[in-house]
């Protein structure tokens, strides 16, 4: 997959390590056409903050300073919990996550929501299938996600054994993909 270099130092800034997703890219085409109809799509941060359910996670990206590494280069996949998912959380641990004083920690969870690549939900579904029902990956924290089908969609499971349900594939990005989820992954 391919990452420029100017998203690589943005992400290596963010975070201490940069795994890698192991899904081979499908063809890039060189048409024009294509190329600015791209362009003209909003980056991830934009497609969060037009949704009207993710200004949870768009206070949390704010909070953590990754604005900018979300907002440039690429490509990179996220797995957007929805506001709903954030309250899920035990009371009080929105409000802790967002204080400065827990800027890393609230960085480490907010990048184990992105994976290096272009990663479409065809492309989950069928390194699932090759792998025989499940499929470990890694995440831009360096942690593991397994996703999994759940009847017509994907599950993604976290490190700790929870397991959320993609509600929305493939919406596109001019730096990449995004995924709604209904949960928030812990490391």
């Amino acid at each position: 997959m391919q990452n420029s270099p100017k998203f690589k130092a943005a992400a290596l800034a963010a975070v201490a390590a940069m795994g890698t997703f192991a899904l081979a890219a499908g063809p890039v085409s060189a048409h024009n056409h294509k190329h600015h109809a791209a362009q003209s799509q909003p980056t991830i941060v934009g497609v969060a903050q037009s949704t009207g359910v993710h200004d949870t996670l768009v206070a949390a990206v704010q909070a953590a300073g990754l604005v900018d590494t979300l907002s440039s280069g690429g490509p990179i996949t996220v797995f957007a919990p929805t506001d709903d998912a954030f309250g899920k959380l035990p009371d009080g641990t929105v409000a802790t996550l967002l204080k400065p004083e827990n800027k890393g920690q609230l960085t480490k969870i907010l990048t184990y929501h992105a994976v290096a690549g272009n990663v479409t939900a065809g492309d989950l579904l069928s390194a699932i299938d090759k792998n025989g029902g499940a499929y470990s990956f890694d995440t831009i924290a360096g942690e593991q996600l397994v996703a999994s089908k759940f009847g017509d969609t994907i599950a993604i499971t976290d490190g700790a054994g929870r397991t959320t349900v993609v509600a929305q594939a493939d919406v596109m990005a001019s730096n990449g993909v995004v995924h709604v989820t209904d949960g928030v992954f812990l490391p």
